[in-house]
């Protein structure tokens, strides 16, 4: 059968300052079905001044397989780091990856494991399902953006051999490639969007595996949301810098998967180039060179074509 002869798995949990969700993503992992011979768990305690460390250490005495890393002192903190450190330990074949307050369902391991079958994926990536949809406005289109990311998105990426993402949890890659390949640039923000090209550009591929749900809590606030969209656009540009050329240049991507992962990389380009958008229309206007009826015409094919799309994304 597909998920007989598993290869070893290690999880790692990246912390900081989570006593509050520690327990219970340690104990849905804990309830995994994954063969516990071929797993271990190490949470990765990143500097945290509260109660993570000590409730990490009950569960490893606890669970011969959990396995804590704890860095403190001169350690340099991060996620790129603390992923880094414990590759060096890591015992499994695949690495899988989950952010602190994600909740993993019992069988969801094993689902990414399946997919390191095909020797030409490096990496595979789930999706993600908020679970507090519910909350208010913005958790509400959280939610629509979510369904529209993964599963228009990414499986449309997916089915079409394009660049479907690894996102940086809930999703896993082949520990001796990435070892390979110099580990996680410590200076990048986005770790997961440069694992997806350094993968593509040495002819490994993401596979993305929609049936693979994960639930998390997506942010209930706008200043929260505002600053986690900053960091992903400011470690997302990171990777663009580094990778626009090589995209170009590369002989292991095909032409659309160039345009693709071109597009992808630019993606926090968008409000630029609409700003810029919007800047030239008024000049535009204001020397007598666009006509109303004109930007009319175009202000509602702007509309009609975000409302299609909104409509694809719950479908």
């Amino acid at each position: 059968m597909l998920d007989e002869d598993l290869p070893t798995v290690s999880v790692l949990v990246p912390m900081h300052n989570e006593e509050k969700v520690a327990s219970h993503i340690l104990d849905l992992l804990v309830a995994s079905d994954y063969p516990k011979e071929k797993l271990e768990i190490i949470p990765i305690n990143d500097h945290s001044t509260d109660r993570t460390k000590e409730i990490l250490d009950e569960y490893a005495q606890r669970y011969a397989f959990i396995r804590p890393l704890h860095r403190y002192g001169d350690l340099p903190r991060g996620k790129q780091n603390g992923l880094n450190d414990a590759l060096k330990i890591a015992k499994g074949e695949v690495i899988i990856v989950y952010d602190a307050d994600y909740l993993p369902p019992k069988g969801q391991i094993r689902v990414l494991a399946v997919a390191f079958k095909d020797p030409r994926v490096g990496a595979v990536m789930g999706r993600v399902v908020p679970v507090n949809v519910g909350k208010n406005l913005l958790t509400r289109l959280l939610d629509i953006e979510r369904s529209g990311g993964y599963q228009v998105d990414q499986q449309a990426r997916y089915n079409l051999n394009l660049i479907p993402q690894y996102g940086g949890t809930v999703g896993g890659f082949r520990k001796s490639l990435v070892i390979e390949l110099g580990g996680f640039d410590t200076r990048i923000l986005a770790e997961d969007t440069e694992l997806t090209y350094k993968l593509y550009l040495n002819g490994y591929k993401v596979a993305y595996a929609n049936i693979a749900e994960c639930y998390e809590e997506a942010p209930e606030d706008w200043n929260v949301r505002a600053r986690q969209l900053r960091r992903w656009a400011r470690g997302h540009n990171q990777v663009m810098f580094k990778y626009f050329i090589p995209t170009i240049l590369s002989k292991k991507l095909n032409l659309w998967q160039k345009v693709d992962g071109l597009l992808l990389l630019a993606i926090y380009m968008q409000p630029f180039l609409i700003f810029l958008g919007l800047l030239d229309s008024l000049l535009l206007f204001f020397l007598g060179e666009m006509e109303i009826t004109s930007s009319y015409l175009f202000f509602t094919f702007y509309i009609r074509t975000q409302l299609l799309w909104k409509l694809c994304s719950l479908l």
